[in-house]
């Protein structure tokens, strides 16, 4: 796993976290797009753990 993937994956988890703990904090519709975007980002970070896994051996 690359140094870039590294660092995407550890930020879309910290976006994910930070939706979570600041959501009385933030407007309803700025806090739906959030957690939409939010999503989005840690299933393509999932789907970049896995894909390494799959790649480890070649």
């Amino acid at each position: 796993m690359g140094s870039a993937n590294v660092i995407f994956v550890i930020s879309a988890f910290v976006l994910g976290g930070l939706v979570i703990l600041k959501r009385d904090s933030m407007a309803p519709r700025l806090r739906k797009w959030m957690a939409i975007f939010s999503i989005v980002l840690i299933a393509f970070a999932f789907f970049l753990i896995v894909w390494s896994f799959f790649t480890l051996g070649t």
